[in-house]
């Protein structure tokens, strides 16, 4: 596991983006924590990184948005209003979840079962001060814990 601190927004948009120079198609992001915390703004640098030019909003109501402008495609949902996993199955998650793209999912929790074994975990959370917020990132599957470990040349300067 690897920790990240970020002070502002615009340390979260760092942090993500100098993860998304190492995802690849296929790969998945799942990203859990308390409303507010700063999982969109995550997803943002994660496009902003891929290169997506248009501006990355949360698909609340949606569930799913894409965005192909980018090195990669980037699959962004939000499951939160969810009710099981098997919602999430008949949107067709496996051709996101096994695509040609890197796929964000927030409140990724609420699907845990339909989360591919291979993955990186990102947990956000408040620390009680306005903006700084406390990042985990744990990595399951070889390709995965090789970003963790180009990660940790870089913890102490994304922020």
């Amino acid at each position: 596991m690897l920790t990240f601190i970020s002070n502002s927004f615009e340390d979260t948009i760092n942090i993500a983006m100098e993860i998304s120079k190492h995802l690849f198609a296929g790969s998945v992001v799942c990203l859990s924590g308390d409303l507010g915390v700063g999982k969109t703004a995550f997803t943002q640098g994660i496009g902003k990184g891929l290169g997506i030019k248009e501006y990355i909003t949360s698909p609340t109501y949606t569930i799913i948005n894409e965005y192909y402008s980018g090195r990669i495609p980037l699959y962004h949902f939000d499951v939160y209003r969810l009710e099981n996993s098997e919602e999430m199955m008949e949107l067709g998650c496996d051709e996101y979840l096994y695509g040609n793209g890197a796929t964000v999912i927030e409140w990724a929790d609420n699907v845990y079962d339909i989360i591919p074994d291979h993955r990186l975990w990102i947990t956000i959370s408040s620390t009680g001060e306005p903006d700084k917020r406390l990042m985990q990132i744990e990595a399951v599957g070889n390709k995965y814990k090789d970003i963790l470990k180009e990660l940790k040349k870089h913890e102490n300067t994304c922020h």
